[in-house]
């Protein structure tokens, strides 16, 4: 992505000092843009939990370098001490956020790589270039939703004689998301840069508005017209026929097709549905769990802190960052980070290796290695 005039990735490793990650710390944006150095797997940890990162592809791509660091931070010259102490460290990544895949993903990718090495002088190096594969990896998958997803932005901006296409969104599933490009939005920025007229609905997003604040501030750097709307909005837009089709990311998705996405999704899956808008899913295939099938029942959904519902955070007329109440304070609060939308409300997913429907036989076609 691009932020005045300079290109970002949401991760990196630091250039002078080889033993540290740095990050963009999302929970100043889009008032403030910040550079975090994560020095240890304990500080990775805490940037997950406490979503300085957030995003499935963020996450998996952050945790990959967690394991890095926890190879630098070993002492211990047995290769066997020195696995328990790395898959303690992975333990306590994996631990942080249950509903992304990701993660675990990402975490058990890069044990496996070590456990491979014979020469335990070698672990640091291995466990770093596969962090970075699963950070260029993820990359490059976003671009490759977005060449397959501007196919479906182009035949509506066909049918509507290059009239503007409006897309709805919902949380942020863009390049701060991921390592670049996003998944959502990967398409969005395909069909911008070939000058198809494009708008986008932004979903606020409650409890954290990640698209009020993360969606609406890529955009607004990148061009593309958008306008955030309050969560609720959806249905009333789709009603007056406001909407051509909305794109969502996914935290998980099952093998048959389940999407389980930030809260809210699913209401608006459902609106989807019943004024006849399309409803697609973009996602990497990191993001696939292959061993379930029944997201409503199976997939784990996160329940964060009562106090992202019953407070909200921004900045003051003075640019000073504050936490506000806007709730009573003996009021309990009930915060459920995610929701599950069946397959049958998804139109299609889009993912790295093309377009297909949301079912297991589909799914199964483009990714012919997991057929089990």
């Amino acid at each position: 992505m691009i932020i005045k005039g300079k290109h970002y990735f949401t991760i990196w490793l630091n250039p002078s000092n080889q033993k540290c990650v740095q990050i963009i710390d999302q929970r100043h944006l889009p008032h403030q843009l910040l550079i975090e150095d994560l020095c240890t797997v304990e500080q990775v940890a805490t940037a997950i939990r406490d979503m300085h990162v957030r995003g499935a592809g963020l996450i998996g791509a952050t945790a990959g370098f967690g394991m890095y660091l926890a190879t630098l931070q070993v002492s211990s010259c047995s290769k066997t001490e020195l696995m328990k102490s790395i898959i303690r460290d992975g333990e306590l990544l994996m631990a942080t956020r249950p509903t992304a895949v990701n993660l675990e993903w990402a975490v058990k990718r890069v044990i496996n790589a070590i456990e491979k090495t014979k020469d335990s002088q070698e672990i640091s190096m291995v466990a770093l270039k596969e962090a970075m594969a699963i950070a260029d990896e993820d990359a490059e998958n976003c671009r490759r939703i977005g060449e397959h997803g501007v196919s479906l932005i182009e035949e509506i901006s066909r049918r509507k004689n290059g009239e503007t296409v409006n897309i709805l969104t919902h949380c942020n599933a863009g390049w701060l998301a991921f390592v670049d490009y996003g998944t959502a939005t990967a398409p969005i920025y395909a069909a911008y840069n070939k000058g198809i007229k494009v708008h986008v609905y932004v979903d606020e997003t409650r409890p954290r508005n990640q698209g009020a604040k993360l969606t609406a501030y890529e955009l607004g750097e990148n061009g593309v017209s958008h306008t955030i709307i309050v969560d609720n909005a959806g249905g009333h837009l789709m009603q007056h026929g406001m909407v051509d089709m909305v794109i969502v990311g996914s935290d998980r998705t099952t093998c048959r097709g389940d999407v389980a996405n930030k809260i809210g999704t699913y209401l608006k899956a459902l609106a989807a549905k019943d004024n006849h808008v399309p409803f697609y899913v973009a996602l990497p295939s990191s993001s696939i769990d292959w061993e379930i099938e029944d997201g409503v029942k199976e997939i784990p959904i996160e329940e964060r802190g009562s106090e992202e519902v019953k407070y909200m955070s921004g900045i003051t007329k003075e640019g000073k960052e504050e936490s506000i109440l806007i709730a009573p304070s003996e009021s309990p609060a009930a915060n459920y980070s995610f929701d599950v939308t069946p397959a049958k409300y998804v139109t299609a997913l889009i993912t790295e290796r093309g377009i297909c429907k949301a079912d297991k036989e589909s799914i199964q076609r483009l990714f012919p290695e997991h057929i089990v």
